[in-house]
């Protein structure tokens, strides 16, 4: 078992709050990503785990054991960093026996595990490569298998895949998610990237301002986000946020917008074209090709910025006026204090 518990963790440096009060609970075998903007606490979190920064208040246990005071090499957790962390004059086999070697680990064990995370890492043919001689994502692989190695009780990574260019990080997530199936292992990511987290996550952590605004699955976050932040930050593209005064401008939404709604919510790919009489005229702005789809830009007549994603090759000529309106069961509605009011039901 590899379980994680965070009781009441606050973390400040000096006058600065960076932490307050989080509570979270990981299972054994999750993959948990955290995710949020610059800034908002999630590597001061990982870190914490690791045992390289202390909590200034709280508790964090693994496998149920208060582990505040014990050191970083004695946790039984493996980092994987951004920047990889390679010795640059020694071969990947020494780099990833490295950390057994200082454990005083016999050689035999020591070959047997290196060779065995190389062959899972497809790394076999590459033992013998200083990491000058390897791509970003061979490097990426080597930081893993070393971490791997030492057969951790949980998995951190910060952030290990913004170094690598678009299409490499793509095919990474997949390899990173079907490591954490072959391995079973517990798994702590995190990333400021919601379209990363959304794909590989079992759950999302998602925080602002050292603060967890909601837990949940990928498909949780996204169908029912728990407030206007989390709304407009989970899905690509964002969410559009009209107020409710306008939405109920539209007769084929009135009926659905309770009055104690202030704002509401509807995605890109929820807006459906309908006739004047029915839905919100849209003032079309431009298009962007996205090959499939468009992504619409344009105006409300309260001057309210908005993009739909629409179908076909035509596409509408900027200054079109369009009306659309959406289902009900697609409206996210939201109070004065921006928190979600009870789901839609058509």
């Amino acid at each position: 078992m590899s379980t994680l518990e965070l009781r009441s963790l606050e973390k400040s440096f000096d006058q600065t709050h960076v932490i307050h009060g989080v509570d979270l609970q990981v299972a054994h075998g999750e993959f948990v990503v955290f995710v949020g903007p610059s800034g908002c606490g999630k590597s001061t979190l990982l870190r914490m785990i690791a045992g390289l920064d202390s909590p200034t208040r709280g508790d964090l246990l693994i496998d149920g054991v208060r582990v505040n005071d014990v050191g970083a090499a004695d946790r039984g957790c493996a980092m994987v960093f951004q920047s990889y962390a390679l010795y640059p004059h020694m071969s990947v086999y020494a780099n990833m026996a490295f950390g057994l070697e200082n454990a005083k680990v016999p050689k035999a064990e020591i070959a047997q595990k290196v060779n065995e995370a190389a062959a899972l890492l497809q790394l076999d043919a590459m033992l013998q490569r200083k990491p000058t001689q390897l791509s970003g994502g061979q490097r990426q692989r080597v930081a893993i298998g070393r971490a791997i190695v030492r057969n951790p009780k949980i998995f951190l990574f910060d952030e290990p895949l913004s170094n690598l260019d678009a299409e490499l990080r793509v095919s990474m997530r997949s390899e990173l998610r079907e490591l954490h199936q072959r391995l079973g292992a517990t798994m702590i990511y995190v990333t400021h990237d919601q379209v990363e987290a959304m794909t590989m996550a079992d759950k999302i952590v998602v925080l602002r301002a050292g603060r967890i605004e909601q837990v949940g699955t990928p498909q949780a976050l996204y169908e029912y986000p728990s407030n206007v932040f989390v709304a407009g930050f989970m899905g690509s593209p964002r969410m559009n946020f009209l107020s409710a005064e306008t939405a109920r401008t539209a007769p084929s939404l009135r009926s659905w917008v309770p009055e104690a709604a202030k704002q509401v919510g509807i995605r890109p790919e929820h807006w459906m074209v309908c006739s004047s009489g029915e839905g919100l005229a849209l003032q079309v702005k431009g298009t962007e090709y996205l090959g499939a789809q468009r992504l619409l830009h344009g105006l409300l007549a309260d001057g309210t910025r908005i993009e739909v994603l629409i179908e076909g090759d035509r596409a509408p000529a900027a200054g079109d006026l369009m009306y659309f309106t959406a289902r009900p069961e697609n409206l996210h509605v939201f109070d004065a204090n921006e928190q979600r009011l009870a789901q839609v039901n058509p």
